[in-house]
């Protein structure tokens, strides 16, 4: 069933690769005073579990400082979240324990955040990226491989959400783990008990984020497409394949479904009872009510703002994406193979599509980009690769260099607002009603380059090397001066887009106002991750 034999990966450009671990590994968009509620609830529980062995939070509350983003049950409470990481998060709170001498106040709430972003978010983050390109590179030549790779790992959700201690990128590094062992297994490259590891690694993303559940059936799908599709196979055949495919893959999510059932049962006294049900702020129960636990029909509006609002719109921030659109048609040619590819993409983004236009738009807010859809963006890298790969003529020249400028203005647009990751709601447009204020004002990403050197200098390494990693991208994959030219003014079309669109408005200012008044590392000051650092 392959195409082709995969060739040995290359290694990426050493400088790239060097600027894409650096961002990944100093960047530290986190303010104390913000009281991260999503990432907090979580570590919170990860101390409740070593200081009280209790699953619940009312003790570690009383220790340790109110948290927000919590369930409530029979006087209980706890995180809202599907617990992976609260259970991830437990061996990296004891280790810092141990270190900092045992005391029950030994491990610094920044300690905490800084290390279990690093262990649980950011390293396996770092290490997808090696599948990714491995992926790519079955399909395109390996530099630009490579370069899509990078594109990804600067100028999408996929940068934003790896610097967070939130579920939205551990779940798309588990899809993408699950989807790459289904295609190692199809192209006869990874014996049958490969599925297990599919299984486990979907399991684990339901484990992580309730609403991985969606990536999964259209993980289901695929998975019975590559079989489906096999003409080479009398039809009793492909059948008894699927069947032990789906049987393994069955097997392997059993550990992580039946933890997870287990800990609905402990907290909330049923299998499939969750904390949403649960919530212990009425304002935000409305959100999940209707529908199907809050997911109704689809709302024009919702649809609208998700996608290209200058606040958080996918395709806004993250131009780059929209080239996947233009890149399916070219999976439907090729064989079986790819044809499984073009529906595993297309049902991908129809199911994220409606997700984010049948759910509560507002529920998104005080992130960069529409982070529920950060599962899907793996999947459409491969369309936009065969994009830039292109073909011969006129048009297909003129497509690549458009997709090379949208690319290159992806990962200076989203770069820049992932090192300061925190957008709230009353901003209308990111990046020129918050961004380049909190710059010009001289507050700079924080960063742990800071604990020896002060803002903005800290700060401004890292905007220098994502405005370095921009330039080398776009020599990498605009060849020729033409090219270059469009490219250019594609990227300058997009920055320069943003900068027309309303900004400046009270929102906008008072929401950068309030930053500034919290924010980790105003300027002049350094960062301390432990007392006395």
């Amino acid at each position: 069933m392959a195409e082709v034999p995969a060739p040995a990966p290359r290694p990426l450009p050493r400088a790239l690769t060097a600027v894409v671990v650096a961002l990944y590994v100093l960047a530290f968009p986190y303010h104390p005073k913000l009281r991260s509620p999503n990432e907090l609830c979580r570590l919170w529980q990860a101390r409740a579990v070593v200081e009280f062995g209790s699953l619940s939070l009312n003790e570690t509350i009383q220790a340790f400082g109110y948290v927000g983003d919590l369930s409530q049950k029979d006087g209980r409470l706890y995180p809202s979240k599907a617990p992976l990481l609260s259970f991830a998060a437990v061996p990296v709170y004891a280790a810092l324990k141990f270190i900092g001498g045992g005391h029950r106040y030994a491990v610094p709430e920044l300690a905490q955040v800084y290390w279990s972003r690093l262990l649980i978010v950011v390293l396996p983050s770092l290490l997808a990226l090696l599948l990714l390109r491995r992926f790519l590179g079955a399909y395109v030549a390996q530099p630009l491989a490579d370069a899509v790779t990078a594109v990804y790992a600067l100028g999408t959700l996929g940068f934003s959400y790896s610097l967070l201690f939130l579920s939205h990128q551990p779940t798309a590094v588990l899809l993408w783990v699950a989807f790459y062992a289904l295609w190692r297994c199809a192209r006869g490259e990874w014996r049958e008990r490969g599925y297990l590891v599919a299984g486990l690694a979907s399991g684990g993303a339901v484990a992580a984020e309730y609403t991985g559940a969606l990536g999964v059936a259209v993980l289901v799908l695929y998975g019975g497409l590559t079989w489906a599709l096999r003409a080479d196979l009398a039809p009793r055949e492909r059948w008894l394949r699927l069947g032990r495919a789906l049987g393994l893959a069955a097997l392997g999510a059993l550990p992580p479904v039946a933890a997870l059932m287990a800990y609905h049962t402990a907290c909330y006294g049923h299998p499939f009872e969750t904390g949403y049900v649960n919530l212990n702020d009425p304002g935000y129960q409305g959100w999940h009510l209707g529908g199907f636990l809050g997911i109704r029909t689809p709302d024009p509006r919702a649809f609208a703002l998700s996608f290209f609002s200058p606040l958080r719109g996918l395709y806004t921030l993250s131009p780059v994406l929209l080239v996947a659109l233009f890149g399916l048609r070219r999976l439907r040619q090729d064989g079986p193979e790819r044809r499984a590819l073009f529906w595993l993409s297309v049902a991908m983004l129809v199911g994220y599509a409606y997700f984010t236009s049948s759910f509560s738009y507002e529920s998104w807010g005080w992130t960069t980009g529409p982070r529920h859809m950060t599962g899907l963006v793996p999947f459409l890298l491969l369309p936009i690769a065969l994009v830039l790969e292109g073909a011969e003529g006129t048009k297909a020249a003129w497509a690549r260099a458009v997709a090379v400028g949208v690319a290159v203005s992806s990962v200076l647009v989203t770069g820049v607002l992932t090192l300061l990751n925190y957008v709230p709601d009353t901003v209308n447009n990111a990046l020129f009603g918050l961004a380049v204020p909190l710059l010009m004002d001289g507050y700079f990403p924080p960063t742990v380059l800071g604990v020896v050197l002060p803002n903005p200098y800290a700060g401004a390494l890292l905007l220098a090397a994502v405005v370095g990693a921009a330039a080398m991208l776009f020599l990498l994959l605009a060849k020729g001066a033409r090219a270059r030219a469009v490219a250019a003014a594609v990227a300058v079309a997009h920055v320069g887009l943003l900068a027309a669109l309303p900004h400046g408005t009270d929102g906008d200012t008072g929401a950068t106002r309030f930053l500034e008044s919290v924010w980790l590392a105003p300027p002049g000051t350094t960062v301390h991750l432990w007392p006395g650092g």
